[in-house]
């Protein structure tokens, strides 16, 4: 894909750009950034910024030099940080004629498929009006203890989502390194094991995340036909340069052929609600596209609904699908193994990962 098609586009800005400890809170990167975004609103692209920050700017705010465990408290920091950030956003973009929209996701906006939905239409009327949604995962009020993954995996949601031609990743990295640890991966066709044991967690202790999540983002996006770029935020015009060529700024990972969207959200937009073990003989089955039927299954685990997303794993737990299961898990442990009259999930209703 040339850059001229790259119409519809996500940046997950990282709170690591704009806040450390030792610096504080530096609001000029973000402003250079915003200054692009305006480069490309004027030239007709659609942009959504997905941008940590808010439980940073509400620790500098409090004054607190550590990341507190305590959930209240960071959702404490989060309601204060977040009100700052946005209005950051605001501020830069409102002076260049451009109205943004501030939309604050959780795990059950992409869990709930009505929800899912409902937001997609919104992302979609915003744009269509041109307006530039700031999104963030709404800290304030989970209570699953924020775990996005430092929103790399939410901004790859969100990609997913409203079909976006590229994602851009900005973090103070300039991509993955290699097993050297100084040179730039240049591009990931596959994410491989080999490229997943280059990455490593951060030790920072205002983000959370590292390149274990970008990884785990770049794959959701990869996966749904979406390319993925991991670059250096505080590199001057980084994501005019990404645009132009996306290979030459940091990591590009290469998308894969894409889903169709109903089967993006069984993939990556919900979460599982347990396991079902089956045996080798049903996983090659499912591998061929075919429906899971009761007969091969081993196990399961968790308390699932008929109509909830699960995980599919082999004998060794490693899961390899997931699908719309057409029976609840007490039912299942009746029928596990025999010869049941229904398909425990249609082969419309699976994803192999």
């Amino acid at each position: 894909m040339l850059h001229e098609d790259y119409k519809r586009i996500v940046i997950k800005v990282g709170s690591s750009l704009f806040y450390s400890l030792e610096g504080g809170y530096d609001s000029g990167v973000l402003q250079k950034l915003v200054r692009q975004v305006v480069t490309l609103k004027k030239s007709g692209k659609e942009v959504v910024i997905v941008s940590s920050g808010a439980i940073a700017l509400g620790m500098h705010i409090l004054k607190w030099s550590k990341r507190p465990k305590q959930l209240y408290r960071l959702q404490a920091a989060a309601s204060i940080g977040q009100n700052e950030l946005i209005d950051t956003y605001r501020d830069f973009l409102k002076g260049k004629g451009i109205h943004t929209a501030q939309i604050l996701l959780t795990w059950d906006d992409f869990n709930d498929r009505q929800r899912y939905l409902n937001a997609k239409n919104t992302f979609l009327e915003l744009l269509k009006h041109n307006n530039v949604p700031i999104v963030n995962e709404n800290d304030t009020v989970s209570t699953q203890e924020i775990q996005f993954g430092d929103n790399d995996r939410l901004s790859a949601l969100v990609a997913s989502l409203i079909s976006a031609d590229i994602l851009i990743i900005l973090s103070d990295v300039d991509g993955l390194l290699d097993e050297d640890k100084k040179t730039i991966v240049k591009v990931v066709d596959e994410i491989s094991p080999s490229i997943k044991a280059l990455a490593c967690p951060t030790l920072k202790k205002t983000c959370r995340g590292g390149m274990v999540s970008k990884l785990e983002a770049a794959k959701i996006a990869t996966d749904s036909g979406i390319p993925c770029v991991v670059a250096n935020g505080r590199k001057k015009n980084i994501i005019l340069s990404v645009l132009k060529e996306p290979q030459a700024y940091g990591t590009l990972f290469l998308p894969k052929k894409g889903m169709a969207a109903r089967k993006r959200w069984i993939a990556f937009g919900s979460k599982s609600k347990g396991r079902i073990t089956v045996d080798e003989g049903a996983r090659t089955a499912l591998l061929q596209q075919k429906s899971l039927l009761s007969v091969g299954i081993v196990a399961c685990e968790g308390d699932f609904c008929l109509g909830d997303i699960v995980s599919l794993v082999d004998k060794e737990g490693c899961e390899f699908a997931r699908g719309k299961v057409g029976i609840s898990c007490k039912e299942l442990e009746k029928v596990k193994g025999t010869r049941y009259a229904k398909e425990i999930i249609h082969r419309d209703n699976i994803v192999i990962l």
